[in-house]
């Protein structure tokens, strides 16, 4: 399975969608116009091993609701993600069996070089 999980108004999926080779063998999905459904989630899940992860906790509808002083179970964190496109944090690149998952640098750059070798 190859995906890019990315939101079409943020300027660093954006940035980073052009710096990464991604070729036509990797779907791009926008998860504002397409959100992310309980499968693909759940594939996201067993791949980084907790909701948690997956969960963008810089997001403003995370600050404005917030959920940054609340003990959230890993049942919570998977109803935001599957609540609000706005909760994962992105992008997520899946690529056969690999995943990278936020914009930190660390995390682009890896992404690079798996990219590159590939």
């Amino acid at each position: 399975m190859r995906r890019f999980f990315y939101l079409s108004s943020c300027d660093t999926c954006k940035r980073i969608l052009n710096e990464l080779p991604m070729d036509e063998s990797i779907s791009q999905i926008d998860i504002k116009k397409n959100p992310i459904t309980v499968s693909q989630l759940d594939v996201l899940y067993k791949m980084v091993g907790s909701y948690e992860a997956l969960v963008n906790k810089r997001a403003q509808l995370f600050k404005k609701l917030s959920l940054k002083d609340v003990k959230l179970n890993e049942q919570k964190y998977k109803s935001l993600l599957l609540e609000h496109y706005t909760f994962l944090k992105r992008p997520v690149l899946l690529y056969d069996g690999h995943i990278f998952v936020g914009n930190s640098s660390k995390t682009i750059s890896a992404a690079k070089s798996f990219l590159n070798e590939q």
